[in-house]
């Protein structure tokens, strides 16, 4: 025997609109999940701005009033500058691969720097191009030799590509400060601050050839809350659509009654007349007893 198929138009009415209803719950409430998702990565956006436009431009202060020794870096104290007072490791210097600048994997390059104190912080002085005929640069601008006084803004390491991408020797794949101080000379490596590396902003005395200036962090707030925004509405939508699928067969369940009554009357008007109805036949008895009065009348 074959077992019939159910399919919504076989379930009572309240039913599929009970189905219809718990869809469209269960589908607003991913849609609160992900707007309120938008919402957190809306303000943890605007509070990166927040913290860029306070600390971007502040003075300058020594790296031991934000990072004492053996201390880390509070993660408010992100993009702040600091001046830095001691002579650049330029027999360590390295080289981050495929960063993007100017349109090009570019290299950014990477120079400890060993302050008067003995701590060893690593400085970004900026990026340079991939050479014309191999990819590695074809000039590295070399750092100021001698003292020097350095400012930098301060920035978080980061982390290990989840890739596991690996590079050169002579270059990193991406600014992790535990990978680096892998990489370097073990002395150096002993003295790399762990919690923070410096954005160079300057350089004195200056070398006559740089590395070309990093970008200053991007003022985009992001599509986050019009994103989230978006989920509110689709949420709306979810449950006008469900009315409308509602509306729309209540509709059609009454054009089919209407067929149906309309259809009923035309087919009565159609039908041939009903015969005559039969003639009931009088009693003999009462026959005869009329004939017995009318005689007795006379």
């Amino acid at each position: 025997m074959s077992r019939r198929s159910v399919s919504m138009q076989h379930l009572p009415r309240a039913g599929r609109w009970a189905i219809y209803i718990a869809l469209a719950v269960v589908f607003a409430i991913a849609c609160a999940f992900l707007s309120n998702w938008q919402f957190t990565r809306n303000q943890e956006r605007s509070g990166q701005l927040a913290l860029v436009a306070e600390n971007y431009d502040a003075p300058a202060v020594p790296l031991a009033q934000l990072i004492p020794a053996g201390g880390e870096l509070d993660p408010q104290d992100e993009w702040r500058p600091v001046v830095l007072t001691g002579n650049y490791l330029a027999d360590d210097e390295l080289l981050a691969r495929n960063r993007p600048h100017g349109g090009t994997s570019a290299f950014e390059v990477l120079v400890p720097f060993r302050l008067d104190d003995g701590r060893v912080l690593l400085i970004d002085r900026g990026w340079v191009a991939p050479g014309q005929d191999q990819p590695v640069p074809d000039a590295v601008p070399a750092p100021p030799s001698g003292e020097a006084t350095v400012v930098v803004r301060l920035r978080p390491g980061e982390a290990l590509p989840s890739s596991g991408r690996s590079a050169p020797e002579g270059q990193v794949p991406t600014i992790n400060l535990g990978l680096i101080a892998d990489t370097v000379p073990a002395e150096v490596g002993d003295a790399l601050e762990q919690s923070a590396y410096g954005v160079m902003v300057s350089e004195d005395p200056s070398p006559a050839t740089v590395p070309s200036a990093l970008e200053p962090p991007s003022d985009d707030p992001g599509p986050h809350l019009s994103y989230a925004i978006q989920w509110i509405l689709f949420a709306v939508m979810g449950f006008v659509f469900i009315g409308y699928v509602i509306r729309t067969e209540r509709r059609h369940r009454r054009e089919d009654a209407e067929d149906a009554e309309i259809a009923g009357a035309e087919s009565s008007d159609d039908a041939p007349p009903a015969p005559p109805a039969p003639r009931r036949r009088r009693d003999r008895d009462a026959e005869d007893e009329d004939a017995l009065l009318d005689a007795a009348g006379r």
